[in-house]
């Protein structure tokens, strides 16, 4: 059997092995449960603080300002649950603004909100994937209670205006919540300077562990967020419940080491990734590119095949680990919602492959994965065609 050329790095990073050495001492010798008084707490609860200044350190954060969460699903439903219901008792705004491509962790939740009495708008994206500023800054106003965009598109890559669009909130008297998981470890990222409010992150986007995230809060003793549970009160009172030290200093390994790593990753990362498109499509001509070809992640690869069905040739490719979508879409039969948005039809948008290569993707490795990729796309063009 061949092994798996992994190109799925939207979906998950693996782990990296120095991420693991510094988590393994908190599984066994170093377990205390850090809200404790006696010295296996203290000792954990300093681990915990190291890590916390080390998420920050990466976001340009300040470590009070960092909540621990399972990740940035939760910390998106946290931001968007609880700032919106904790603050329906003393303000009258009830628009809350978002995109026509963000993640369901955005849109389900915003959705919710909806049922509850508030008014969801949902800005539209250019060609590129961009959001349109002219649209956001009509719909931003004297009403809207929160702006929620991500930073990065976990599909084709876009990276989007938030300097811009959290000026529009801010102008309006709103406030400025970034889902920025894809985005964290990939590009540079300073909450100050982007100017956002809220900023979320997932630890295993980035080389950390699975389970485990946070959610920025800028100036937090100035901000209210109704809790999602109750408990004993951790982390502000937002996230009651026993920390997950273990995935937590994983987390903070992580972050140190994208810290150091990413001026040089992300050049070898997009090298790697114009590499394989040139390969692609010099093999078929036919195949295009999605995403903003200037502002866009630079591990990141959307390739559209007209005239195939994505999931189709991903049958034909078991020794790569590809995506024809989100991961959290991959099970359903409809294609894409960001590639609709984007103005793709239907049938290119199923005819669409998101490629992520990795810190641990090898040059030979994309070589290979181009080859056995456009192989098999011209065999199935072929066959469609006779």
């Amino acid at each position: 059997m061949q092994p798996l050329i992994y190109l799925d790095h939207h979906a998950t990073t693996p782990c990296d092995p120095l991420v693991v050495e510094a988590m393994l001492p908190y599984f066994t010798t170093q377990f205390g449960n850090p809200s404790s008084a006696h010295f296996a707490g203290s000792r954990t609860a300093d681990a915990v603080q190291t890590a916390r200044e080390q998420v920050a350190g990466l976001v340009g954060a300040q470590p009070g300002e960092v909540v621990f969460t399972s990740g940035a699903t939760e910390a998106n439903n946290l931001v968007l649950l609880g700032y919106a219901r904790a603050a329906r008792a003393t303000n009258a705004r009830r628009r809350i603004v978002i995109s026509a491509i963000e993640h369901k962790a955005i849109i389900n939740p915003a959705k919710q909100l909806a049922r509850e009495g508030f008014e969801i708008i949902t800005l539209p994206v250019d060609a590129q994937g961009t959001v349109d500023l002219a649209a956001a800054a009509e719909a931003i106003d004297a009403n809207t209670l929160l702006v929620s965009i991500h930073a990065a598109n976990g599909e084709i890559g876009t990276i989007q205006p938030i300097q811009q669009l959290a000026q529009l909130a801010h102008t309006a008297g709103a406030l400025m919540h970034t889902d920025a998981a894809q985005a964290v470890g990939k590009i540079p990222v300073d909450v100050l300077d982007w100017g956002v409010d809220f900023l979320s992150i997932s630890a295993h986007k980035l080389y950390g562990p699975q389970g485990v995230g946070a959610l920025i809060v800028r100036h937090p003793r100035r901000i209210q967020l109704e809790p999602l549970g109750y408990g004993g009160g951790q982390e502000r009172g937002w996230r009651s419940g026993t920390l997950n030290v273990p995935g937590i200093i994983g987390f903070g390994a992580a972050c140190a080491l994208c810290a150091e790593l990413l001026p040089t990753e992300s050049l070898r990362l997009a090298a790697l990734r114009d590499d394989f498109e040139a390969a692609v499509i010099s093999a078929i001509p036919e195949a295009h590119r999605n995403g903003n070809l200037t502002s866009r992640l630079p591990h990141n690869s959307s390739l559209t095949f007209p005239g195939i069905e994505a999931d189709a040739l991903l049958a034909r490719l078991p020794q790569l680990a590809l995506s024809i979508g989100s991961a959290c879409d991959s099970g359903t039969v409809e294609p894409s919602a960001t590639l609709l948005a984007i103005g793709l039809s239907r049938d290119d948008a199923r005819a669409t492959v998101r490629v992520g290569m990795g810190r641990f993707s090898m040059s030979q490795e994309v070589v290979q994965a181009a080859t056995v990729l456009t192989r098999q796309a011209t065999k199935l063009a072929d066959i469609a065609l006779s």
